[in-house]
């Protein structure tokens, strides 16, 4: 539960958690995917189908946009394969809300949120509640930043 002295904490200590996580100084690839595994390896699928982060599995792994993506099983492999856009994290798999701020940063698998059947993920769960206080607001500043972050 999110008290009013922890959000007020959260909300000042943002500011230097994302600086840390630093704007982007030169263009970005399209996909999020440190060492080129996207979502650290964690399966898109399970974010909807399990309501859940879902470990990937190598062996199950499938290119795409620049990025290699794990999946639990080959059926959710393929089911990825039919419509990518369907599945995949929205701005690249960035932090939704710095993407609406205008930069780019990284995620963690277990900072997400799936909105009107789409997938966001977040710097972190601080940030992630702190986005979610107006996830309409801050999708369509997103919509409007993105991709052009990605060269800020």
């Amino acid at each position: 539960m999110l008290t009013r002295r922890s959000f007020l904490t959260a909300t000042a200590a943002t500011p230097l958690a994302l600086g840390l996580a630093g704007p982007a100084l030169a263009a970005e690839p399209p996909v999020f995917a440190p060492g080129g595994i996207a979502i650290n390896g964690y399966d898109p699928i399970g974010y909807f189908d399990a309501a859940a982060p879902v470990r990937g599995d190598a062996a199950q792994a499938l290119d795409w946009n620049g990025a290699t993506w794990h999946f639990a099983d080959a059926a959710n492999r393929d089911r990825f394969a039919a419509d990518p856009a369907a599945f995949a994290p929205q701005y690249g798999g960035y932090c939704a809300y710095a993407v609406s701020r205008g930069y780019t940063a990284s995620t963690d698998p277990d900072a997400w949120t799936v909105h009107d059947g789409r997938l966001y993920l977040n710097f972190s769960r601080v940030v992630r509640a702190i986005w979610a206080r107006d996830i309409p607001g801050n999708i369509a500043r997103g919509d409007e930043n993105w991709p052009g972050v990605l060269s800020a």
